[in-house]
């Protein structure tokens, strides 16, 4: 892709309007909003839980502490000092708080207070201005009997040995990175990006916090972030949260990148843009890929599963007449061709689907 596409590419992203981020579970007006975008001095509270009663919170507090200011907060511990938002962690080494609810929201979240565990874990929590505005993150240890865990590693105190898996944890999960999304700091998270200090990891889930918001205004550091070799597949994935304004970009990576990888995660990216918007405009290149490949399938040797197989799919999250036609002839040709991989298997099981979700009239029978 040449940079004179990219800018000209910017340009009409330029004269879009701003897409208000989905990522929050409740509404927030439009004040709680200006007030989360500007949160800078965080009060943090932690209550640790023993079955013996409460325990010494200080080094949970520390590392908490640590963790957000690693991002440029200013923390409070005390109360009575100003602060913009606070953030409350309760500790527990058995659980007694409930989970999510059983469906909807984040329910099926790895990160999602779980309803079933009654094991250590720690919720956190934040408030703005007394309100609870219902963000809820759980991490839990590797185990769910503290008391079985201690045993096993020769540690007296269960009580003890469960807060300090827990911190570990804490320092392990990236809540500040999640924070500064739900918060709507974007230009905080992508200060971490740019900074060549910030650890892969973090870039990667920075990467994938960014893709489940509507974030125009990262769309040129990520377009910056393409020409980084290690993370370009990270970075394709996160222009999908910026919705319909990367469309012309991700429709350009599909159709000039020369990496495999990288026009399979540019197509699965389109077809989520789709399926979320309803916009049209990623569906007929990726037809037109299938269509000029058609004439050559004759073997499995024709085809390039990762990028066939993630187009397939795109196609079939939104019904576009122009492609009925095409995915006929594909799946009348990938069921004649002698091939029983893993590979085929999927391939044929997206076509199978895409087919029924573009012919629900029956056109093709």
């Amino acid at each position: 892709m040449t940079r004179w596409s990219i800018f000209f590419i910017f340009a009409i992203i330029l004269c879009v309007g701003a897409i208000e981020s989905e990522a929050r579970r409740i509404h927030l007006t439009t004040e709680q909003k200006t007030q989360l975008e500007k949160a800078q001095t965080v009060l943090v509270e932690v209550l640790a839980l023993t079955e013996k009663g409460t325990y010494d919170p200080s080094p949970l507090v520390a590392t908490v502490k640590a963790r957000l200011e690693d991002i440029g907060y200013t923390v409070t511990t005390d109360r009575s000092q100003p602060h913009d938002v606070a953030v409350k962690v309760k500790c527990e080494e058995a659980k007694t708080s409930t989970g999510t609810s059983p469906t909807g929201g984040d329910v099926d979240l790895a990160d999602a207070p779980d309803r079933l565990w009654k094991g250590p874990a720690c919720l956190l929590t934040y408030f703005l201005q007394n309100t609870d505005l219902q963000w809820k993150k759980e991490v839990r240890t590797t185990f769910a009997d503290a008391r079985q865990a201690a045993q096993k590693e020769q540690v007296d105190d269960a009580g003890a040995y469960a807060m300090d898996q827990l911190n570990q944890r804490l320092e392990e999960y990236d809540f500040p990175v999640l924070l500064s999304a739900e918060w709507g700091q974007i230009d905080r998270l992508l200060k971490l990006l740019d900074n060549p200090k910030t650890p892969k990891l973090r870039k990667v889930k920075i990467l994938s916090v960014l893709s489940d918001v509507h974030a125009e205004e990262a769309l040129p550091q990520l377009t910056k972030l393409l020409e980084s070799t290690d993370l370009q597949q990270e970075t394709i994935n996160a222009l999908s949260g910026a919705g319909g304004h990367s469309i012309p970009l991700l429709i350009d990576l599909f159709q000039t990148s020369r990496q495999s990888s990288i026009r399979a995660e540019a197509a699965k990216a389109l077809g989520d843009i789709a399926a979320k918007t309803g916009d049209p405009r990623p569906i007929p290149p990726m037809v037109r890929y299938v269509s000029t490949l058609l004439p050559q399938l004759k073997t499995s040797e024709d085809i390039d599963f990762p990028v066939l197989t993630e187009v397939v799919w795109a196609i079939g999250k939104q019904r576009w007449e122009g492609s009925l036609k095409p995915m006929r002839e594909l799946q009348q040709k990938i069921w004649v061709i002698f091939d029983n991989s893993k590979e085929m298997a999927e391939l044929r099981e997206a076509t199978s689907w895409t087919y029924k979700q573009i012919d629900l009239d029956g056109h093709l029978s």
